[in-house]
């Protein structure tokens, strides 16, 4: 491992952190195997409940792919390589079992705001920008900025912002529905924490199958019943059932 990107845990809480400040947490090819690995363990982890993707530093949330590791490449190897394992990388990230808060500082452009795109909530820097940069290169988004993007703002606005490369400020990014918080640089991280924290003291089994009923899209006519039924029958909901009754808090196990 690179040491590049890390992760910890506090109680059912992970935190994933991109840890190359300065290169403004650009991206390689060895951060994406290193990041690909850890959701793999993470997904696997019955423990943890939410992911937190942050990153050092306060200049960044992420520049995007490292230009110099790429720019030499054919256009096979970039086929081959940075786009597909980028896509690959990033559709784990948002298809990982559980929920995931993006705490982003500082500027996140290209395959950065991409990243940010896969998670399934955003906490932003009231002094951050956003962008998707690549036709400024001669290039397009390659990790799947044009599907993700126009899905959390609209096709027009998304072809906007990716036809002219113009940075999004953070209120446009909360009027525009692409954020969850705007808060001040300092407080980014501790309120992504907080939000994962009140997400885990949720039934994980109910919050992770309403995330994959919410992510079908056009299934979720059969996917929502299936999930209902399913968790109607597990522990977490005779627990939360009874703590109703009762007028305490529940205490849920996962099971």
């Amino acid at each position: 491992m690179s040491g590049r990107v890390t992760v910890t845990a506090d109680g059912a809480v992970a935190t994933l952190l991109l840890d190359r400040p300065d290169k403004h947490n650009a991206l390689t090819l060895e951060m994406l195997a290193e990041l690909d690995a850890i959701l793999t363990r993470l997904d696997a982890d019955r423990t943890i409940h939410v992911v937190v993707v942050a990153a050092a530093g306060s200049r960044s949330f992420c520049a995007g792919a490292d230009v110099r590791q790429f720019k030499a490449l054919a256009p096979l190897d970039m086929w081959a390589t940075w786009t597909r394992v980028g896509l690959r990388v990033f559709e784990h990230v948002a298809r990982l079992r559980q929920p995931t808060v993006a705490a982003i500082h500082g500027s996140a452009y290209g395959g950065g705001l991409e990243l940010a795109l896969a998670c399934d909530l955003r906490v932003l820097s009231a002094e951050a920008t956003l962008g998707l940069s690549e036709v400024g290169l001669g290039t397009v988004p390659g990790w799947g900025g044009t599907g993700r993007l126009p899905a959390a703002i609209g096709t027009a606005r998304a072809k906007e912002l990716i036809f002219t490369g113009t940075p999004l400020d953070a209120a446009r990014a909360a009027e525009w529905g692409l954020v969850n918080r705007v808060v001040p640089a300092a407080d980014v991280k501790p309120v992504a924490v907080a939000l994962a924290g009140q997400i885990a003291g949720r039934a994980p089994i109910a919050v992770q199958m309403a995330k994959q009923a919410i992510d079908s899209g056009g299934a979720y006519p059969f996917m929502e019943p299936l999930a209902s039924v399913a968790t109607a029958y597990t522990d977490d909901a005779g627990e939360g059932f009874a703590a109703f009754q009762d007028k305490r808090t529940p205490s849920f196990s996962g099971s």
